[in-house]
């Protein structure tokens, strides 16, 4: 219970924020669903301190209106802002933005796995026939990564250590919604079962734990650190959804969030923090980021999730990997 009341209270201010965030001269962002809510929010604090931003989505208008917007507060930034057209609830549309990206850059230094989905509409499906809510949250990101690895890696070459980045987006819903007593039930393929709407939110996002902590396993051999992230409980688009299931949410039947729900830019704080925090060293790679930016800790059953059988755990990480493998293999 402790990990999930302090997530919601006595939050410590947020150590990286506009006011104090370094300069990013000559750095590079992606930024998956940059044109809304939290994304925008970060966008505009990176874009202020001159960095390079890539906004990925599925939505140009809204994305050149979010540029628009966001290069009229900062006329003086030395920044360059992009759209490329990415929905990653269609694996086949990742490689081409990927491509598309590649070929007017040749570094990446953090990638923020920032878009995603909830509570969609009973029933909804991705382009490839997957719960909705898998597809775009754990599928494609999974498959951007993948695409984005050698980059990412001959830009962590060149780099201070521990600058290159992936940060891949959690929710307290890790620890209050997502299935028992692992945080993720797999079905004999490896896909995460279907639990309905909210349950299987829930899971997408211990998933998204789950790479991060894989992932970082490689962190000694391709320089890139990883961290999946709590952004807190915001008031952002990611709520569009939420009439059809009520809007009283508890947290154990104790908490109602829509009394604690903060402003976006909280959300985009602790994003900041997982891009950028020194703190956040090779060694810690795969670390859990509670909101504003601090190190946190996972359920115990999602860190039985984490371990192999042989080391004792439930072998569950592996497998699902496996099933994201196969199920992106034919879009790489």
């Amino acid at each position: 219970m402790g990990n999930i009341l302090s997530q919601f209270f006595f939050i410590p201010q947020p150590s990286i924020t506009e006011k104090n965030c370094p300069d990013q001269t000559g750095r590079v962002f992606f930024v998956t669903g940059g044109y809304a809510g939290v994304g925008i929010e970060l966008c505009t604090i990176l874009y202020s301190h001159n960095a390079t931003v890539y906004i990925a989505g599925r939505s140009e208008p809204k994305a050149q209106k979010a540029i628009l917007n966001i290069k009229k507060l900062y006329p003086r930034s030395a920044g360059h802002l992009e759209f490329i057209d990415l929905d990653l609830a269609d694996l086949s549309s990742i490689k081409p933005a990927i491509e598309a990206f590649t070929t007017i850059q040749q570094r990446l230094d953090v990638l923020v796995n920032n878009a995603g989905v909830m509570f969609p509409p009973e029933g909804s499906t991705s382009a490839q026939g997957h719960e909705l809510q898998v597809a775009t949250n754990c599928l494609g990101p999974y498959l951007l990564y993948q695409l984005l690895l050698p980059i990412l890696t001959t830009t962590a070459a060149s780099s201070p250590t521990g600058s290159v980045r992936v940060a891949w987006a959690g929710s307290i819903a890790v620890h209050v919604a997502s299935p028992g007593p692992h945080g993720i039930q797999l079905d004999s393929s490896g896909c995460p079962s279907d639990k309905g709407v909210m349950p299987n939110y829930g899971q997408t996002k211990v998933a998204n734990a789950i790479m991060a902590r894989e992932f970082a396993k490689t962190t000694p051999q391709t320089g890139i650190v990883h961290a999946a992230f709590n952004p807190g409980n915001l008031r952002s688009e990611l709520q569009r959804h939420w009439q059809g299931l009520g809007r009283s949410f508890t947290v154990s039947g104790y908490i109602d969030v829509n009394f604690l729900c903060y402003p976006p830019i909280n959300g985009a704080y602790t994003e900041l923090w997982s891009a950028l925090a020194p703190e956040l060293t090779p060694d810690k790679s795969g670390a859990y980021v509670f909101p504003w930016g601090r190190f946190g800790s996972l359920p115990a059953g999602v860190e039985e999730s984490l371990r192999g059988k042989a080391e004792g755990g439930s072998g569950i990480a592996e497998t699902f990997l496996a099933w994201c493998r196969q199920q992106t293999e034919a879009f790489f």
